[in-house]
């Protein structure tokens, strides 16, 4: 894990739940992130699409669709910064045979990493003042 991509993480995940995708009209996927690996992934959904007249309605993403969504969730990678923890959600939603897609990110810091850091060794606190 620690030589791939996050991208091809994200790629490897989004692949893993096609089949899962293939029955959805709309729902959210959510990648947990940490150390700039996928750690736990998943899709929310509402079972019943309430929009659809038709009580049996069987539709959901084409495997074209599918492969659209995993290309548009690699792309908006590029809008994450420098976090390496947190948390990835990617709305879709399948109307009228196209897909939208909407990104959100979330990053989490850990506050005892910012206050409770183990003091420098001597040798370097010198190299740090200048003496």
């Amino acid at each position: 894990m620690d030589q791939i991509s996050l991208a091809r993480q994200v790629n490897v995940a989004l692949e893993q739940l096609e089949a899962e995708l293939k029955g959805l009209t709309a729902g959210t996927i959510v990648l947990q992130i940490r150390e700039d690996k996928v750690g736990r992934f998943g899709i929310r959904h509402l079972p019943l699409d309430c929009g659809s007249q038709q009580p049996n309605h069987a539709g959901g993403l084409t495997a074209t669709q599918a492969k659209q969504l995993r290309v548009m969730a690699v792309e908006a990678l590029r809008h994450k910064r420098t976090w390496t923890h947190g948390e990835i959600a990617y709305d879709f939603a399948l109307r009228q045979g196209q897909i939208y897609v909407s990104v959100q990110f979330e990053s989490n810091y850990n506050m005892a990493n910012v206050f409770f850091r183990p003091p420098a060794p001597k040798r370097d606190r010198k190299e740090i003042s200048g003496e």
